[in-house]
């Protein structure tokens, strides 16, 4: 880190691209929304672009020597060249499919790797003007409506079973029920959520644990990550393993994000 502002001076600046971007995408959110569809079948808004040239060009300023790996730079096959060193993962609209639906479980995600670890991570919610942010050292806390932060923390499960996650459009329940019950789990209430929003849930204790058995990539996770992980939780591929960084290609495999209580 010796090389980049220190972490408070990188949460506060990524806190305000956040909400630059976020007022972007809500600007859109109001009208056309401009969808079409990538080479990869899924689909792009107007927002999702405009939300990652604003936050891109405040990442370039503030960081110029740090390479930033952006979600629709990637999909245009602008790919930076990574050296070992810290670079950021960004998502400027997670949840691209609930933004179309128009049902506010969306987010903007940046943030921070270093050693294959995500150390610094803002989650914003621009539909609620909700975000969530964790750095490693400084702890995690969360922003209702641009009022005070307050610190977060996950939960002690309850007795009577775990609230678990799932996502909104890409949930396999059976595929659920089957890993619960072989780990010994006890589910006695389901959360389905959007985007990174299952990531806080957990790291501000109304949920326990977010099994995913679907592809994700690295934009998707990494500042949720970051925010479950300053808050006490943890997200661990199926082996037990931290989910690593800067791996070829971006893609993860399955995870597990969980408070630490819910193992």
């Amino acid at each position: 880190m010796s090389s980049l502002p220190s972490l408070q001076i990188l949460r506060e600046t990524c806190t305000g691209l956040a909400r630059d971007a976020a007022r972007e995408i809500m600007r859109i959110y109001a009208g056309d929304l401009g969808t079409r569809t990538k080479a990869d079948k899924s689909p792009v808004t107007d927002a999702d672009h405009a939300a990652e040239a604003i936050i891109l060009a405040g990442l370039r300023s503030l960081t110029p020597n740090t390479p930033v790996v952006a979600e629709e730079e990637m999909a245009a096959g602008r790919v930076p060249k990574l050296d070992g060193g810290p670079f950021w993962l960004v998502d400027p609209l997670d949840g691209t499919k609930e933004f179309i639906k128009r049902n506010g479980e969306f987010t903007v995600n940046i943030a921070l790797i270093e050693n294959g670890r995500p150390i610094l991570g803002i989650v914003l919610a621009p539909a609620s003007d909700t975000l969530w942010r964790g750095a490693a050292e400084l702890g995690a806390d969360k922003s209702d409506k641009g009022s005070a932060f307050d610190r977060i923390a996950t939960r002690v499960p309850p007795a009577e079973g775990l609230t678990a996650c799932a996502s909104r459009s890409h949930a396999i329940y059976s595929d659920l029920d089957i890993w619960f019950r072989n780990n010994d789990l006890i589910v006695a209430e389901r959360k389905q959520a959007g985007s990174s929003l299952k990531f806080c849930l957990i790291a501000e204790g109304q949920a326990d644990i977010y099994p995913r058995f679907g592809p994700t990539n690295e934009w998707d996770t990494a500042a949720g990550q970051a925010v479950l992980e300053a808050a006490g939780g943890e997200v661990v591929t199926t082996d037990g393993r931290p989910l690593p960084y800067g791996k070829p290609g971006f893609a993860n495999p399955h995870f597990i994000a969980r408070s630490k209580a819910a193992r």
